[in-house]
């Protein structure tokens, strides 16, 4: 029986990082396997050693996982680099090595998860699961429902075209919105393609969790009801990942081929446009088509040559001088140097 893993998941199994997290520090070279530089598609077994930046990195215990709702203030920046001001690993200060899943904006409040599961990091980061994300957002000025209808609709911006989703009005300037695509800051984007600035912005909901009274800057256990449907939500994001990107890849590429194909295409016409002139000069019947193929090879590369100056030079005194004597000939050839 194969005890092998994937070595990304490995690495995010020992609390070290997440697994996207671990694929980088793979591509960027930071990662030894068996004292061998590690490449992606590596996979660990019982006995391999790991080293991460220099240190080694042991196969991880059975720990209990964790799982932290934190309702985050404004001002925290969504990041595990400890260097950072306002970090959340940070500002929570858990004993356990833990990291966020997903991201908040640093003006924006409210639910973010962070556990020391890779797993589950994946599978709820997959855009192509459209796990619902909500959210109350509060504007510079009144809102109608006009935009109300625009915004649910969807939205043109950063090259793409929002999917639709579902707004609320709450209130004069409030409403509330639900995502399941996670563009970056795209809730402020949508806003002010529509001539708003966001003023306030709060998540409440990530799938079945909801931010309820928990206060602002404080976390709380996530209850194993609430693990068990957030597992059962995202059950099937292998599944759904592998069927949905490859799709979107593979139209890509075939845009992509296309647009070569269509050069090539409009390149052969005109490559071919420079050849009907020594073409049609060689089908001339009678005098010039003997004087062209006579011409042809005492002028190498001279085939574009528009067909009338073929035909001038196409005389008598013309044959004489290139059977004439060796000087003529090189008179002629500086010429054509010059």
């Amino acid at each position: 029986m194969d005890e092998s893993i994937s070595l990304n998941k490995f690495i995010s199994d020992t609390g070290y990082c997440s697994r996207r997290e671990a694929d980088n520090l793979i591509l960027a070279g930071r990662v030894l396997l068996n004292n061998r530089p590690a490449v992606p598609g590596n996979r660990y077994k019982p006995g391999d050693t790991v080293e991460v930046d220099g240190s080694f990195v042991t196969a991880a215990k059975k720990d209990k996982r964790v799982y932290l709702a934190l309702n985050k203030p404004t001002g925290i920046t969504t990041t595990t680099e400890l260097h950072i001001k306002d970090n959340i690993i940070s500002f929570v200060n858990y004993p356990k090595r833990i990291f966020p899943i997903g991201r908040l904006d640093k003006d924006s409040e409210g639910l973010i998860f962070l556990t020391n599961d890779g797993d589950i990091i994946n599978k709820i980061l997959r855009a192509a699961n459209n796990h619902e994300k909500e959210y109350i957002v509060r504007v510079n000025k009144p809102i109608d429902h006009a935009f109300v209808q625009q915004m649910s609709q969807g939205v043109p911006i950063l090259d793409t075209r929002t999917l639709p989703c579902k707004v609320q009005m709450m209130g004069r300037q409030t409403f509330r919105i639900t995502l399941t695509q996670g563009l970056n800051r795209q809730i402020r984007r949508m806003c002010e393609y529509l001539g708003y600035v966001v003023v306030g912005l709060q998540r409440v909901r990530i799938m079945n969790i909801r931010l309820d009274k928990l206060p602002v800057g404080k976390w709380r256990y996530l209850s194993e009801a609430e693990v068990a449907l957030l597992m059962e939500a995202v059950a099937d994001s292998n599944k759904v990942n592998s069927e949905s990107r490859p799709a979107a890849h593979k139209k890509q590429r075939t845009a992509n081929t296309q647009a070569p194909a269509n050069k090539d295409k409009a390149a052969k016409p005109a490559m071919a446009t420079g050849k009907p002139p020594t073409g049609k000069t060689a089908e001339k019947p009678g005098k010039r088509e003997h004087a062209a193929q006579k011409s042809t090879p005492a002028r190498p590369g001279k085939g574009s040559r528009p067909p009338k100056n073929t035909a001038k030079k196409n005389d008598h005194p013309k044959k004489e001088k290139r059977s004439g004597a060796e000087g003529s000939f090189k008179n002629f050839r500086s010429k054509g140097r010059r």
